[in-house]
């Protein structure tokens, strides 16, 4: 295995795991320790990581690397589902897109749009937002959440409140055919029921990897959300429960991204 192709791994365990051993290192890459040894001294010299002892982590903050970790988990299908939510919003419209990697695709979506309102919590989309000077961003406020990199506050919740939107654009954890939407954030599941009486509309975008999953937090029945977009259509009993209760859901496919 080349060298530079043994760096790219070892960065890429790394932004993922935070932190590895030099001997789980070398277990996957299928080299000598003395080998990631080699490679960790290279990489620390330019200052992409840091040694402790008995491994090796990501320099800097390490929630950087959490969050790239969290965008390449299917990017292609949560650009297309961001994609197909973001041809929903029409021009003038006021909207709510909340935190999550799915919700920043749509907004970078949004460029194709002009003259919208958008609230948000999330520091990721506020930023991505502030590149389209078309349109107006309203940012919450409140306690940042450094693991969502979003706020859920009480500070949050109010601001939002002062609005009534067109549509909201959410992203959940899980989708459940006995339960409904639901997180597995406290403060991020009742950031989100605390506005469901202010959407005009609402769309949750989630890959098919949220169907069946077993979440923890309660956000929102069925019928309380008009729409689910998706990159797989939900099968069985899930299907059933989003049918009776008049959920729309829209099915895209990866090549739509484009």
């Amino acid at each position: 295995m080349l060298q530079t192709v043994r760096t790219d791994r070892i960065l890429s365990l790394l932004e993922d795991q935070r932190a590895c051993s030099i001997a789980a290192l070398a277990q996957d890459l299928g080299v000598s320790e003395e080998t990631i040894r080699r490679d960790v001294r290279r990489l620390e010299k330019v200052g992409r990581v840091s040694k402790v002892h008995g491994g090796v982590r990501i320099a800097g903050n390490h929630l950087e690397g959490s969050y790239r970790a969290r965008m390449r988990e299917a990017a292609a299908a949560k650009q297309a589902i961001g994609t197909a939510a973001a041809r929903i919003v029409e021009p003038g419209m006021t909207i709510l897109i909340d935190s999550g990697t799915t919700s920043f695709w749509t907004a970078r979506a949004l460029s194709a749009r002009r003259g919208v309102t958008i609230v948000t919590n999330s520091l990721d989309v506020a930023t991505e937002i502030l590149g389209q000077s078309d349109h107006r961003l309203f940012f919450t406020g409140g306690a940042l959440n450094v693991d969502y990199r979003a706020a859920f506050d009480p500070t949050a919740i109010a601001f939002a409140r002062q609005f009534v939107f067109d549509v909201a654009i959410l992203s959940i954890g899980a989708i459940e055919a006995r339960h409904g939407f639901l997180d597995f954030d406290p403060d991020e599941a009742h950031f989100k029921r605390a506005l469901l009486d202010r959407f005009r509309r609402s769309v949750i975008v989630a890959d098919r990897s949220k169907f069946d999953r077993n979440g923890t937090r309660h956000v929102a029945d069925f019928g309380a959300i008009g729409d689910l977009v998706s990159d797989a259509a939900p099968a069985g009993p899930l299907a059933i429960a989003l049918a009776e209760a008049g959920t729309r859901v829209a099915v895209v496919s990866d090549d739509s991204a484009g």
